[in-house]
């Protein structure tokens, strides 16, 4: 009987914390599971185990990570050689691989617009521990805020994420980046 009572006792606490997951989950956002990093600011993930989707971060801009047109743009606009800039799109894109590696579950809050012209979701990325992927990307120095209206949720967070990172000299802030 006492066997019988602690198997019961051991599924009721198990199923309450699976609900409990499942709750969070449902605060945190849609669950995607990461399959790529692309850059600094865009990833691929699966959505529901079957749609491979683009997700691209709300609110933040990389350097680009290869030579491209708008790595030649970045450069005329800063002043930074091309070569640099994708140097350092390299970094943030490393910094972001770091965080979420191949089978990370992430979590994505959409804004006013769900896509963007080039079909990717735009989405803010909440990891598993509460954290914003967007704004730790930003406080780390490896991004610029860049706000597109009507996607404004978080722009004040941001900008003081990106204000923290820039006093303090973090990431590509410390290599010149402006």
């Amino acid at each position: 009987m006492r066997t019988v009572f602690f198997a019961l006792l051991l599924v009721l606490v198990l199923a309450c914390e699976k609900a409990d997951r499942s709750n969070q989950r449902k605060e945190l956002g849609i669950p995607c599971v990461v399959q790529r990093v692309t850059d600094g600011d865009t990833f691929t993930c699966l959505l529901d185990g079957k749609e491979e989707v683009k997700v691209r971060l709300i609110g933040i801009d990389t350097p680009e990570s290869r030579i491209n047109e708008r790595a030649i743009r970045q450069s005329q606009q800063t002043g930074i050689e091309t070569q640099e800039i994708v140097k350092m799109g390299q970094r943030a894109k490393n910094f972001v691989k770091e965080i979420i590696t191949k089978g990370t579950e992430v979590y994505l809050e959409f804004d006013v617009q769900r896509t963007d012209r080039y079909g990717r979701l735009l989405a803010y990325v909440w990891l598993r521990d509460g954290r914003m992927l967007n704004e730790l990307i930003l406080r780390e120095g490896y991004a610029q805020v860049y706000t597109v209206p009507p996607n404004v949720k978080y722009q004040e967070r941001f900008l003081s994420a990106q204000r923290y990172a820039r006093e303090n000299m973090k990431g590509l802030w410390k290599e010149g980046f402006r």
